[in-house]
């Protein structure tokens, strides 16, 4: 564990995992990090250029001849190249045959995230700009309700080529790997099967020592977390590699190694909602199920989905997509931490939605609440998924707004879940996963559903 992790484990982790911690992070999101993202990313939009910069994020109130946002670009560039030149090392190493030796791989790691953690870190050399400007937290990119009628028509008329595996699965490659307290770590990649991403898909893998062919949970992250690119970040399901489980963390669609420059980790999901949601999950399904075909060709165990809060509904909706696919790409379990019943739930009535302006921005260019809901519809399972309700756990806050805790609890209602794969917690979005590194019954519960009992038959394919 990290020194975070094991605060969070101590008994002072009992008083940070309260309701009072969700507005603080909710008030540190809202008025600090998405707005210094916004700018970031027009950072990375500018490449140096101050009025490109300002193209990307106009001022009302800009620095006086630009003798301010000059240094601080340049500074922006020296760390974007240092993480760049770590990447680059990383990627020789880990990928291309670098020939490095365990512990030097391991070291490769650390430095790797240090420097984009750093890079990520330079979010706060443009607070200054926030005096005297109401800077917005995303950059808006909506199409009107007519234009995307046109994608969601071809989508739901053929859905076999939006919500479906690939026909010919990409290869998959698998980089070297390390040991640490934690486990073997070690990196998978493949072309995106989606045709909107035409990019790589990159996913961390971390197996726990001494297990021979452990189960597997493929585990999605919600918006805006980028597992793989911050220092010390928490693993809030660690207690899955502990209990003999490995688990595969991917790097969702515009996010990570996936942004475009003027962009930052999972705006684009939100600024194009609701085409980017369609081409975000799409993406997703089809990516997953290269995945879980990897997974079965090498293993005879349960290979399970999991997610935090948006990666709870695509885990879902996967599991959902999968019942008309073949046994071997259903999942035989699933996770699903802070969920809510309706994408528009969270998208249009949580508390990001406020931060993030979301209803007014759509009514501008004529997206109605009831347009909203004709096309946010098509993308909620509303079937019951391929997993029996026995072999799927919950885990909720009862002061979630942001994936409203009213809207999970009609979630669990409708799956019909047992009330022993039920776990409630008087917390809120942000504290119910932190407060999985202290009580460990869900995580427990579920690797004994993965654990005690096999997969359904006819899973392996050869």
């Amino acid at each position: 564990m990290n020194k975070v992790e094991r605060l969070l484990g101590s008994p002072i982790g009992a008083v940070i995992a309260r309701p009072w911690m969700d507005g603080a992070v909710l008030g540190f999101l809202t008025h600090w990090f998405f707005p210094l993202s916004r700018l970031w990313a027009a950072a990375r939009a500018a490449h140096g250029s101050p009025s490109k910069f300002l193209a990307e994020v106009p001022l009302a109130a800009q620095p006086t001849g630009e003798s301010l946002l000059i240094p601080v670009l340049d500074e922006f560039e020296v760390y974007r190249a240092a993480a760049s030149a770590a990447e680059r090392q990383w990627e020789a190493a880990f990928f291309s045959g670098g020939h490095v030796g365990p512990t030097g791989l391991h070291d490769i790691e650390r430095e790797r995230l240090k420097c984009r953690a750093k890079y990520n870190s330079m979010r706060r050399n443009f607070s200054f700009l926030r005096r005297g400007n109401d800077i917005p937290s995303i950059r808006w990119d909506l199409r009107s309700p007519i234009q995307t009628a046109v994608d969601y028509a071809r989508a739901m008329r053929y859905p076999q080529q939006v919500f479906s595996p690939p026909e010919a699965m990409p290869q998959v490659q698998a980089s070297e790997s390390y040991v640490d307290g934690y486990g073997r770590h070690y990196w998978l990649r493949f072309l995106s099967p989606s045709e909107k991403m035409a990019d790589t898909v990159t996913a961390r893998v971390l197996e726990p020592l001494g297990v021979v062919d452990p189960p597997t949970v493929i585990f999605l992250n919600g918006i805006c977390v980028e597992f793989d690119h911050w220092n010390g970040m928490i693993n809030d399901v660690g207690e899955l590699s502990r209990n003999g489980v490995r688990t595969i963390r991917v790097e969702a669609p515009w996010h990570g190694r996936r942004v475009a420059d003027g962009r930052y980790g999972g705006e684009k999901f939100i600024g194009t909602m609701p085409l980017g949601s369609l081409e975000y999950f799409s993406a997703q399904v089809r990516e997953i199920s290269v995945l879980m075909d990897w997974c079965r060709s090498r293993s005879d165990k349960p290979v399970a989905l999991g997610g935090s809060s948006l990666g709870a509904h695509v885990a879902r909706l996967i599991a959902t997509r999968s019942r008309n696919w073949r046994t071997s790409l259903q999942p035989d379990a699933l996770l699903l931490i802070t969920p809510c019943e309706k994408i528009e739930d969270a998208a249009i009535h949580g508390a990001f939605a406020n931060v993030w302006k979301t209803a007014e921005n759509s009514v501008e260019i004529g997206w109605t609440p009831e347009l909203r809901d004709k096309f946010f519809r098509q993308l909620d399972p509303l079937e019951n998924p391929c997993v029996p309700a026995d072999r799927t756990i919950a885990v909720l806050g009862t002061h979630d707004r942001v994936t409203p805790f009213p809207s999970g609890q009609r979630l669990v209602e409708r799956l019909q879940l047992p009330s022993e794969n039920i776990y409630i917690r008087r917390q809120g979005h942000f504290s119910t996963p932190v407060n999985l590194m202290r009580d460990k019954a869900p995580l427990t519960r579920f690797c004994q559903l993965l654990n005690g009992s096999p997969p359904r038959a006819a899973k392996r394919v050869h």
